[in-house]
């Protein structure tokens, strides 16, 4: 039901900034208690989780890319966006955007799970 797109240019030049962008339908990035997040995978490497934006407007970020990564929403588009800024060619990369569904305990641990996800846009860093 849930449906997450990304959108935003494919190719940012060296030392600019990435900017894409998330459009969501079939649920609420206001809806309790679900977080929006953005993930990447460069070629040949794994999944990395860039961070998150809670339903309730909070964000919490990897804390490697912490100092250069902001996501921030717009609530009446139903939208989160994500920006990184001073990219190089190491952030090449599929980013996806996705829906966060915590869980846990104390007795069970903590986590969440990412049951819906968009398609993935490719962002290539190129002079």
């Amino acid at each position: 039901q849930v449906q997450l797109q990304e959108s935003g240019p494919g190719l940012v030049k060296p030392s600019q900034t990435l900017s894409l962008t998330c459009t969501v339908s079939g649920a609420s990035i206001t809806s309790s208690y679900y977080g929006w997040s953005w993930i990447r995978q460069p070629p040949g490497k794994g999944l990395e989780w860039m961070g998150v934006i809670m339903y309730d407007g909070s964000t919490y970020y990897s804390p490697s890319l912490k100092s250069r990564t902001s996501i921030f929403r717009d609530t009446s588009k139903n939208q989160f966006s994500l920006q990184l800024m001073s990219v190089n060619s190491e952030d090449t990369a599929a980013y996806y955007c996705a829906r966060e569904e915590p869980w846990g305990s104390d007795a069970q641990g903590w986590g969440s799970t990412f049951g819906s996800w968009g398609q993935g846009t490719q962002v290539t860093v190129s002079s």
